[in-house]
This record gives structure tokens, C-alpha cells and sequence, in this order.
């Protein structure tokens, strides 16, 4: 079982070489049900496939917008532009536009140049089968802010949500998923013809959306279920929030908490409070005390909200 855990997941790791070992575990899930990520991990060391992170470019602290959570598919459309060249070194441009809640990817349009008219027909091509969206987020390019892309907006009554200039975290995103596509497709690739990458970036948004997606997709759900989220929260409770523990007084297990099993404690020390004198019962005073106490506890865990890391390190 585990050579072939093993040869899966060279396979899995030869086919998407920038899949770290936590989204190879979720594409191993389906073939190997109750797999661990820990195991996968050791695994995944043990065939030295670790992913090299590439360097990024330093740039200078500023201020943090956080963006406004999508509620419903198609209430807001986040759209950007990627660049890359062929083997000639001829530019090619790339449209990109995602669903802020369901993060799929909408359309990739790959052409030699996109002007906002251009866009305008790409958009009503994907709302052909998908309808239009409430709102698109877009930055301040020149094709965003044309005449053509502004009428288009007003004439389907299409909210335009724009970051301001120099923010790119405000269109995070489109920005998260431009790194993924450039990470995983267009820096993996060897273009020579346009038609060629339109083929290759077709299918990678095809993989991307019907399988890298729908398998994280689906561990995110997992994560979120009740059950899951009540261990998490569990864990995340103070010892003093902590679900009590059942204590029946006339047992052992309160002596033991209280004294020795014989009633007291070592020589030396006091007899524990409570504790009648020549035996080794509570007193009744004691027992009534004890017993409002733990009656008085919560039975249920109480509803938070948990961090991430409380969660993910449950699951």
C-alpha cells in the first residue's frame, strides 16, 4: 500500500510540478480514502519532490484594504491582464477573470493585443452561458476606463468597482489566481504559437476548474463541517472552558482528586478540607458544593468563531 501511495504521488507530482505536498494530498484523497497529510509529507520528503519557492520582489509595506466578501456565484467579477512572450519574443497578452465566490475562472482570452471594446465582446461571450454579474472589479488600465468598457458596464447596469491606483492588494483576487496561472501554466510552458498557447492555456484552465479547484474545494468543505469545526473549537477552548468531566463524589476518583484513595494524604500534610475526620468519604456539605459545581457547567460547546490555524491544525 505504501509503494503505491508513493508511486501516485510521484505520478501526481511529475504531472503538476508546483503542487506542494498539502494539494497533492487533496488529489490523493479520491484514490486513497483516510490518507493522512502527515504520511503523504514523509512520503513526499522521502522522493525529494519538494516545489522551490521563487524569489519575489521586495516592495514596501502599505496600507491593507480588505475586500468585501461575496455572498452569491456571479454578485462580482474580478478581471486583470497577463503578459508573456513566445519563444520569438513576440508579446502575447492573457485576459483573466474570476468569480470572487466560487474562485473558478470565468475566461482567459489570449490575443496579441485586447482593446476595451475587445473585452466587452469576451465578457458577453462568457455571460452567454453564465449571465452577467452584478458587479466587476478591475484596476485602472486603459481598456478598464475606455469609453467602450464604461458604456458597456452602464448599459447592462453593472456596478464597476475601482481598486485605487498603485493598490493591487484591493483586486486580491484576480492577483492570487494571475500568480497561480503564471506558477503553474505559463512559466511551465514553451509557447511558439499563439494557437499553441490558446491550446495549453485552454486545457489549464479546463484542469484548473474541474479538478485543482473542485479538490481543494472539497477539503475546505470537509473542514467546515459541524463536526469538524466542533473539535476545533474544543480545542481552541481555555482549560477553564473545557467541557467538565463527570465526577460521581462517593468513587475514588474524587478521593484521589481531593487526598489519597485511604481518606488523607501523606504523613506530614494536612488531611484535605472536606474530607470527614476517620473516614474517607466527603462530607455532606462538601458533596452539595461539589455536585452545584459541576451541575452549573455548560453541557454544550459554546459558539465562536475559530482562526484558521485552529482549524487546519484539527483537520
Amino acid at each position: 500500500m505504501t509503494r503505491e501511495r508513493s508511486s501516485k504521488i510521484v505520478e501526481i507530482a511529475h504531472a503538476r510540478r508546483r503542487f506542494g505536498y498539502r494539494r497533492i494530498h487533496d488529489m490523493l484523497r479520491p484514490h486513497f480514502p483516510g490518507v493522512n497529510h502527515k504520511r503523504v509529507y514523509r512520503l513526499y520528503s522521502a522522493a525529494n519532490l519538494a516545489v522551490r519557492k521563487r524569489k519575489k520582489v521586495k516592495r514596501p509595506v502599505s496600507e491593507r484594504v480588505p475586500l468585501q466578501l461575496a455572498t452569491t456565484v456571479n454578485e462580482v467579477w474580478s478581471m486583470d491582464f497577463v503578459s508573456d512572450s513566445l519563444s520569438t519574443g513576440r508579446r502575447i497578452k492573457c485576459l483573466t477573470v474570476a468569480d470572487d465566490f466560487s474562485h473558478e475562472c470565468v475566461s482567459i482570452s489570449v490575443d496579441w493585443g485586447i482593446s476595451g471594446q475587445y473585452v466587452t465582446r469576451l465578457l458577453d461571450q462568457a455571460a452567454v452561458f453564465r449571465g452577467y454579474p452584478l458587479a466587476v472589479r478591475t484596476d485602472n488600465g486603459p481598456e478598464f476606463t475606455s469609453r467602450a468598457f464604461m458604456g458597456w458596464a452602464q448599459t447592462h447596469g453593472i456596478r464597476h468597482i475601482l481598486i485605487e491606483p498603485g493598490r493591487p492588494m484591493q483586486n486580491g483576487y484576480i492577483e492570487s489566481f494571475n500568480g497561480k496561472f503564471r506558477d503553474e501554466c505559463l512559466n511551465e510552458q514553451w509557447f511558439e504559437t499563439l494557437q499553441q498557447a490558446w491550446s495549453a492555456i485552454t486545457l489549464w484552465r479546463q484542469d484548473y476548474n474541474e479538478v485543482s479547484r473542485t479538490a481543494v474545494a472539497s477539503e475546505c468543505h470537509r473542514r467546515s463541517s459541524p463536526s469538524c469545526i466542533a473539535g476545533a473549537l474544543a480545542m481552541q477552548l481555555e482549560p477553564a472552558q473545557q467541557p467538565p468531566r463527570s465526577i460521581n463524589l462517593a468513587t475514588p476518583d474524587f478521593l484521589v482528586m481531593n487526598g489519597t484513595a485511604e481518606g488523607g494524604r501523606s504523613k506530614g500534610v494536612n488531611r484535605p478540607r472536606g474530607i470527614v475526620r476517620g473516614t474517607s468519604h466527603p462530607s455532606i456539605r462538601t458533596r452539595r458544593r461539589m455536585a452545584g459545581r459541576v451541575h452549573d457547567q455548560p453541557n454544550a460547546l459554546i459558539a465562536a468563531r475559530l482562526p484558521r490555524s485552529g482549524l487546519l491544525a484539527y483537520c
